[in-house]
């Protein structure tokens, strides 16, 4: 398949079957490089806390940018936000190219630069510098993370759907439960707290005494603070400071007072993995509510990176599917997720009921597929491509050797199409790829609650 894009060709060789106009921004992306393969060098760093991350690329003329220039260096720095996360960017060898990026920050990317800023807690800053002014790459990831499942220990998973908590004796879970909870829909925190000491107490009461306390939740967590996450979406801002920053600290509190690790749901996603597989290079995505990634690296580690993959872009269609929250198209939430079932639902012909919550339609699709029904395997087959497609294109960011796919679009016959046809891709198109990594489904069981288990063990 050829396409077009502001005048550059690009060829792959699968669509997917209930989305035509999709573009896949990996291959986008090597087509400008071949376009650009003469042209100047320039350097794109982002600075968080003891990180930086750099990408380099060409530009024809790093002075003289055309709107394709300008575009890829929008798509390029929005992932690179969200992937390491970061609130000053330095440019190098374009002082135009530094200059539009700044401007973004009062149009295109007014949502990324204002998020950063909040969850950092620090001014956004765009710096032109030299070369040899760069500040040098590094990051702030340690060694080893979790896998200790002595003793007694409470898993906690948050979800934008239901809660998963496990009670962990000794490395045996004794129990295991999910609760259904609606975060997004309410505005008290009161809600959110109720139900987050309530799964806490009822795991605990299922053991003799709570040694730790390991909580896996949707958002970005700092030192056990939530600075930001979807779950608690409606909560206004001055409630959200004031009782929701600090909401895992008060309900562990409640417990007892014992040791508390919260980290994102897409680390403890690859953690599970990496416990598993007893290695690193674990590339964890949680298909829920919303796209949760997280990393486990090579020595076993987290990155310290944001790992927010619900909004990295990777689909450059000019028709690509819209985003409430950052205002943008294309990005990961609306194609690895229960809103890309819902999504493509109309295209494939099937009339999802209104009335019922986004979880109940993603049933009612999963539903059809277990019936045969063939517009239900349309849908699970377009998100494998999508999936196959976007594994190249965070390739770029992470050495992957394992691909571990969990939350509820993963579930059932859906979930082995997705994984079915991103293997195709990869095959297909990334021989190397295809090669290196290996993509797994855990047991059903642990699909649905593996997150909390494994983050028993993170204390």
């Amino acid at each position: 398949m050829n396409r077009s894009f502001m005048g550059l060709d690009v060829s792959f060789k699968h669509h997917p079957p209930l989305d035509a106009g999709f573009l896949p921004l990996d291959k986008l992306l090597s087509a400008y490089a071949e376009k650009a393969e003469n042209g100047d060098g320039v350097v794109v760093a982002v600075e968080r806390a003891n990180g930086v991350n750099r990408i380099a690329y060409n530009v024809e003329n790093a002075e003289n940018l055309t709107d394709l220039d300008k575009y890829m260096a929008w798509r390029v720095l929005t992932g690179m936000l969200w992937i390491y996360g970061g609130c000053k960017v330095y440019v190098a060898g374009s002082g135009a190219l530094a200059g539009y990026i700044e401007s973004l920050g009062s149009g295109k990317m007014a949502f990324d630069f204002v998020f950063m800023a909040n969850v950092f807690e620090s001014e956004f800053k765009v710096m032109p510098v030299a070369f040899e002014d760069l500040p040098e790459g590094k990051d702030s990831g340690g060694g080893k993370i979790g896998g200790g499942l002595d003793g007694c220990r409470l898993g906690f998973d948050a979800g934008g759907s239901d809660i998963k908590v496990s009670a962990v004796v000794d490395g045996v879970p004794v129990f295991s439960e999910e609760i259904v909870w609606h975060p997004k829909l309410n505005k008290d925190p009161g809600y959110h707290f109720g139900h987050i000491v309530g799964a806490m107490k009822l795991a605990a009461s299922k053991m003799p005494r709570v040694d730790s306390i390991g909580v896996s939740s949707a958002g970005i967590y700092i030192d056990n603070r939530t600075m930001a996450a979807s779950l608690f979406l409606k909560v206004p801002k001055h409630k959200f400071d004031e009782h929701v920053k600090d909401i895992y600290p008060r309900a562990a509190a409640e417990i007892g007072n014992v040791p508390l690790v919260v980290a994102n749901d897409g680390d403890v996603t690859a953690l599970a993995g990496a416990m598993e597989y007893g290695e690193g290079r674990v590339l964890g995505i949680a298909m829920g509510t919303s796209e949760a990634g997280g990393y486990i690296n090579e020595s076993g580690g987290i990155t310290g990176w944001l790992n927010e993959l619900a909004f990295v872009p990777i689909d450059a269609s000019p028709e690509a599917c819209y985003d409430e929250w950052s205002r943008d198209t294309g990005r990961g939430v609306k194609y690895f997720s229960q809103d890309a079932v819902i999504k493509l639902a109309p295209a494939a012909g099937i009339e999802l009921d209104e009335s019922l919550s986004p979880a109940e339609k993603l049933k009612a699709v999963q539903d059809l597929m277990k019936d045969g029904d063939t517009r239900a395997r349309d849908i699970f087959i377009s998100i494998g491509i999508y999936l196959g497609y976007t594994l190249a294109y965070y390739s770029r960011f992470y050495d992957i050797k394992h691909l571990l796919l969990l939350g509820r679009v993963m579930s059932g016959g859906g979930g082995a199409l997705i994984l079915e046809n991103a293997e195709m891709v990869l095959r297909d198109e990334y021989c190397a790829l295809s090669e290196k990594i290996t993509l797994r489904l855990p047991d059903e069981r642990n699909r649905r609650v593996g997150q909390s288990v494994a983050a028993a063990s993170m204390v």
